[in-house]
């Protein structure tokens, strides 16, 4: 059985007001995107990562590996315009049978253990996607007028979200949508089933500056 893991790593930092993507920006005094790519790096399930990064950046990633002397294996490939052609780029390296995990460069409070169990449940399952129950009083807006909507029946989806290696490269072989937000709903757009699993509270991907701030006290006490 081969695990893989792949780091989209395609923002460009735009709603932080930073002038390098987010993933670069410094966590504990590494930059994110490390702290997400060591969090897979570990015993018992040790995946390959595949670090997919649009091509202006390589360059400014190796500097930085050199700079903080990252020595975490992985194999660096180009991005697509889209998150989706992203992925298509990092599973053309998904070769052998096994479970492919598909991660967001900036969530880097995500846990080893919490890997595991999804790698496990998408082993045995086909799927495993982590959610959250919606802790927040919700309403819809449409044509200006607000309806409040029952937060039972909403989640909020995380990653890594964890597939078989034969089910999400067959799913990548179907053309883009706009519905397709993340793997999930391209893996769906199959007639699978996707299983939720339970996600984690702390497992928050940064896109403001408060998000770091939240991040930067989190994660001591990881």
């Amino acid at each position: 059985m081969t695990y893989y893991a792949i780091i989209v790593a395609g923002g460009t930092g735009s709603r932080m007001g930073a002038s390098v993507p987010k993933q670069f920006l410094e966590l504990k005094g590494l930059p994110i995107l490390m702290h997400s790519i060591r969090a897979f790096y570990q015993w018992p399930l040790v995946p390959k990562i595949i670090l997919v990064m649009h091509p202006e950046y390589h360059e400014h990633w190796k500097k930085l590996c050199e700079e903080h002397k990252f020595t975490t294996p992985h194999t660096l490939i180009a991005g697509g315009k889209t998150r989706f052609e992203s992925v298509k780029n990092g599973l053309s390296l998904v070769k052998s049978p096994g479970v492919v995990a598909v991660h967001d460069a900036v969530r880097p409070l995500v846990s080893h253990q919490f890997i595991v169990d999804l790698f496990q449940s998408a082993q045995k399952n086909g799927n495993a996607v982590p959610a959250v129950k919606c802790r927040d009083s919700i309403r819809k807006v449409e044509n200006n007028i607000s309806v409040a909507i029952n937060r039972e029946h909403y989640y909020l989806v995380q990653t890594p979200q964890c597939f078989s290696a034969e089910l999400i490269l067959q799913a990548y072989e179907q053309e883009y949508k706009e519905e397709f937000t993340d793997d999930a709903s391209v893996v769906e757009a199959l007639g699978t089933t996707i299983l939720l699993t339970e996600g984690d509270y702390k497992n928050i991907k940064i896109t403001y500056p408060e998000d770091l701030l939240f991040a930067e006290a989190i994660i001591g006490r990881l």
